[in-house]
């Protein structure tokens, strides 16, 4: 499997990274899961846009699916230093095939988090989520 910065010189604000993968779509979605678990991640929720868009505008589009990642240890202490912070959870990772058929996987950075919340307290904790979805997405890459 080859992976590289999904937003390497697309001219992309950063708040995502990510990497392509060469397999296919549902090959993509378990991979990019069990590397999530090897850094304590699940996955609490599977959102399959494409079907939805199909379904409720019968708009077609290439697949295109938003996984919900949550790491309980990180996301207990982020929820104690700010409860607010819940409506910015769980950590999204999207999975989605682009128009030329690679496969795309883009991680939302935690780091975007420290600009919407004043609690200092965030700071190693969006730190450590993000060195954590680092390691998954090196993992898929020495797949």
């Amino acid at each position: 499997m080859n992976l590289r910065n999904v937003n390497e010189g697309e001219g992309v604000m950063g708040y995502t990274f990510g990497a392509e993968l060469n397999c296919s779509f549902d090959e993509a979605i378990e991979k990019v899961t069990e590397a999530l678990k090897t850094e304590g991640f699940g996955v609490l929720t599977e959102i399959d846009v494409a079907a939805t868009l199909k379904k409720k505008i019968d708009r077609d589009m290439p697949p295109y699916q938003i996984l919900g990642a949550c790491n309980p240890p990180l996301a207990s202490r982020a929820l104690d230093a700010d409860p607010s912070v819940g409506a910015l959870l769980p950590c999204n990772v999207v999975v989605r095939q682009d128009e030329a058929g690679k496969i795309k996987v883009e991680f939302i950075d935690p780091n975007l988090f420290l600009e919407l919340s004043e609690f200092e307290l965030l700071r190693p904790i969006a730190t450590e989520a993000r060195e954590r979805l680092v390691r998954v997405k090196q993992k898929l890459n020495s797949l």
